[in-house]
């Protein structure tokens, strides 16, 4: 069959191919090719920069054609580099004759193709490419979608930050909260887990066959190598070179990073379950939309769907962004070959990321607050309140507080607001104190 969002194999480039086609442009077998040649373009410009004398005669008008290499490249240009690779059955020894050709085609710079790239292995233009796509896609892609979805957590913790709730601990009733501070906790985990990403250093090889700059070094041995691929790495690419490598990146940064995403991951699960919860309890209701089916057989059925589609995504996420970060920075000796197909996955846990945000802000957008059931709920435990009475009379240095009302709270009798005012009014302190104890209520015991 023809490939399409039909056929495709991965739901990324099928069913969710709406929610992920913006990742074609980082992580796409064109997008790599793409990303190879930039860096091979780049390191050349570079090159002639530097006081060699054989690239002393090229005219520097022609970077800006050079550039438009890989900035007006497209889908034929992939194709040829392909049809190459089929021919020298290496991939980025097929962008090397590609540029040679677009040389030719420029005309006069036969003499300067051989310096396309010079003294290089293929791992300087893979771990180069690599990690240049996936800092682009997080700030190109990732990170507005993050801040989405963070700024509608934000939104909400500001809209009910004066609701009081009931608080659930270990599934039980637990001392009273406000329903905006709770989505303000995930609000806050969030925007700390952006923060710790983005300082998430993003780093490059280039160094040569084994990271030594040999070939560099004995035709030039007058130059300070290192010093220039670490200037290459950060001007031309934006990156952070890696000083010490074998053939290969590292990758202890690309697994930092990984995990920093996973741990964003791990949050919008936990609120998704939450929000899942509240809906389960009656909190929230959420918007119908006509025409949509909720459940093939139970007509009355809204289901909360978008958070159960967000959380089977990120945990997807999660499963291929441990493997990337253990697996990644595991090689032997100076370098193997299990790198190079794993990381041709680095896009697949971010799209599956990119569909469960949408999800998730696709559910967000849905709730209906429900302040009935919230109000109903708390009035219906009372109990809440006897850890601040008891907390007052700790205060006062009354007798036994925590003993007395564990005795009120665990008799089996219902504990309402008549039986709170008639338990006060047992209690040996003054008429002040008893004062200050009847004006709590479960919807006022809130906190700061």
């Amino acid at each position: 069959m023809e490939l399409n969002s039909l056929t495709a194999i991965s739901p990324i480039d099928g069913r969710y191919r709406s929610k992920t086609e913006s990742l074609d442009q980082y992580f796409s077998e064109f997008a790599l090719i793409r990303y190879r040649v930039r860096v091979e373009i780049e390191y050349f410009i570079f090159l002639c920069e530097l006081p060699l004398p054989q690239l002393a005669a090229f005219p520097k008008e022609h970077f800006a054609r050079l550039r438009a290499i890989y900035e007006n490249f497209s889908q034929e240009d992939a194709q040829r580099i392909k049809d190459i690779e089929s021919i020298t059955n290496h991939d980025v020894k097929a962008v090397e004759y590609f540029i040679k050709e677009q040389f030719d085609a420029i005309g006069g710079l036969a003499a300067f193709k051989e310096f396309i790239h010079f003294g290089l292995t293929s791992q300087d233009i893979n771990n180069t490419a690599t990690p240049l796509s996936i800092k682009e896609a997080l700030h190109e892609v990732f990170f507005p979608q993050a801040e989405q979805l963070l700024s509608r957590l934000e939104a909400f913790a500001d809209e009910w930050k004066e609701i009081p709730m009931l608080a659930k601990t270990h599934g039980q009733p637990a001392s009273p909260t406000r329903l905006g501070k709770e989505f303000m906790v995930f609000a806050y985990r969030l925007r700390r887990q952006l923060d710790l990403l983005r300082a998430c250093p993003v780093t490059a090889k280039f160094g040569g066959a084994t990271g030594n700059f040999n070939a560099h070094h004995v035709a030039y041995p007058e130059l300070d190598w290192r010093t220039l691929g670490n200037r290459f790495v950060s001007e031309h690419l934006g990156l952070e070179r890696e000083q010490w490598t074998t053939q290969i990146s590292n990758y202890d940064c690309l697994g930092a990073l990984f995990d920093a995403l996973r741990r964003i991951s791990t949050v919008i699960i936990d609120l998704d379950r939450d929000v899942w919860q509240y809906i389960s309890m009656g909190y929230f209701r959420q918007k119908v939309k006509a025409g949509e089916v909720g459940s093939s057989a139970m007509p009355h059925k809204v289901n909360p769907i978008d958070f159960e589609n967000s959380e089977g995504n990120l945990g997807m996420a999660n499963a291929i962004f441990e493997h990337l970060a253990q697996k990644l920075p595991v090689s032997r000796l100076q370098r193997d070959l299990t790198d190079s197909t794993v990381l041709r996955n680095v896009g697949v846990p971010l799209g599956h990321m990119i569909i469960a945000i949408q999800s998730t802000l696709k559910g967000l957008g849905k709730l209906l607050l429900n302040e009935d059931t919230i109000r109903t709920d708390l009035e219906q435990n009372w109990a809440v309140v006897a850890e601040a009475i008891q907390t007052i009379l700790r205060r006062e240095g009354y007798p036994n507080p925590y003993e007395t009302l564990k005795q009120l709270t665990r008799t089996g009798a219902a504990i309402n607001p008549q039986s709170i005012a008639d338990f006060i009014e047992t209690l040996d302190v003054s008429e002040a104190i008893k004062a200050e104890l009847r004006q709590i209520t479960p919807s006022n015991y809130t906190g700061i």
